[in-house]
């Protein structure tokens, strides 16, 4: 991790200081920096300086932290946690803290426990290294991507008529996990049917039947980096008007992949997309961006859209995922990870494309 460019895009600071308080408040910064693959780390800091990290946590992760050679201290008790976070700041006024992975509450709190100190917000600087992958971290996301398309391929002979979306959701996250996944990226969406023309749908009472559209998004979790995939198939012969949509976003998905290149803004990519959809019949029917960042959040920074100029860097790993919604008929999203290069991209996940009918 890239801690002497924080310090550089941030010269006002001396320290920074990352804090996980867990499921209400846990920020995904603390295992930026500290590349720790296991333990929940509640209530744990991480403090920063150009040529030190610190890990302060509880007697539960010790073992996990000192596992991976990092300097820790351990507490066993709330008062004792208080005196290390003195002792390891004392030296230390401006500190830089992640405004947006605190809670508000927690916010009050440090400042009670450390009144002399100054926080400066440094949020937006860590977004912005988190946006550019190191070495380390396109290998768990390779792997991430590896699992979910070897999963994708299996997903045809998985498909049973009568079978429910909550059976599908079911099979596809317990061969992710049979894979190598730690957990999920995310609740797993299996759409048949109609229900494939909502883009986040959720339920999964539907039952599968001859002629349905099946659209199942999924993502694994690898050492804390995620995976984000769709796949369409058709489960029966699809009608013309359904293979049509399926021809017209897997080229729009083609055009996505040309365009994208380091120094390229996301939004014009996300136009040559488009521009495939909104040149058929099926204008307007696609309603959401293009991509968006993938990393220690499955939706880790915007990326590819209409609305906003984002300009992609060498090693962003983003989605490229076009789609047509038709209510009450069904819909067609395919979804791929890619890394940017130079002077293109790289596609990570590799399970097939083509139009499958089972």
């Amino acid at each position: 991790m890239d801690v002497e460019k924080l310090f550089d895009l941030n010269q006002n600071i001396e320290g920074v200081l990352i804090y996980n308080g867990g499921e209400t408040s846990n920020d995904p910064s603390f295992f930026y920096f500290t590349q720790l693959a296991r333990g929940l780390f509640e209530s744990s800091y991480v403090f920063l300086t150009r040529k030190n990290l610190k890990v302060i946590t509880s007697q539960l992760e010790a073992e996990t932290a000192k596992s991976e050679d990092l300097d820790v201290e351990v507490f066993s008790s709330g008062k004792q946690k208080d005196e290390l976070l003195k002792e390891v700041t004392k030296s230390t006024t401006f500190i830089g803290i992640n405004y947006s992975g605190l809670s508000y509450a927690d916010f009050l709190s440090l400042k009670e426990k450390l009144p002399d100190k100054e926080f400066i917000d440094v949020g937006d600087s860590i977004s912005s290294l988190r946006q550019v992958k190191s070495d380390r971290e396109i290998t768990k996301l390779k792997e991430a991507a590896r699992i979910v398309s070897v999963v994708g391929d299996e997903i045809p002979g998985m498909l049973k008529e009568g079978m429910t979306e909550g059976e599908l959701a079911a099979k596809v996250n317990y061969e992710m996990m049979k894979n190598g996944a730690s957990s999920t990226s995310f609740d797993t969406i299996a759409a048949f049917g109609p229900d494939a023309a909502e883009p986040h749908f959720s339920g999964g009472s539907r039952k599968l039947k001859k002629g349905d559209v099946v659209l199942v998004d999924f993502g694994a979790k690898y050492q804390r980096y995620c995976s984000d995939m769709t796949r369409t198939y058709f489960f029966g012969k699809p009608d013309k008007e359904m293979q049509e949509m399926y021809e017209v976003v897997f080229s729009s998905q083609d055009a996505g992949f040309k365009a994208i290149r380091s120094g390229e803004n996301g939004k014009t990519v996300d136009a040559a997309s488009r521009k495939v959809i909104d040149s058929s019949k099926f204008k307007g029917k696609f309603i959401h961006s293009l991509g968006h960042g993938v990393g220690l959040n499955v939706h880790d920074h915007p990326a590819l859209g209409p609305q906003s100029d984002f300009f992609l860097k060498e090693n962003m790993v983003v989605t490229v995922e076009p789609g047509v919604y038709v209510p009450k008929k069904g819909g067609v999203r395919i979804e791929d990870d890619v890394i940017v290069t130079k002077g293109g991209c790289q596609i990570i996940t590799s399970a097939s494309r083509e139009l499958q009918i089972v």
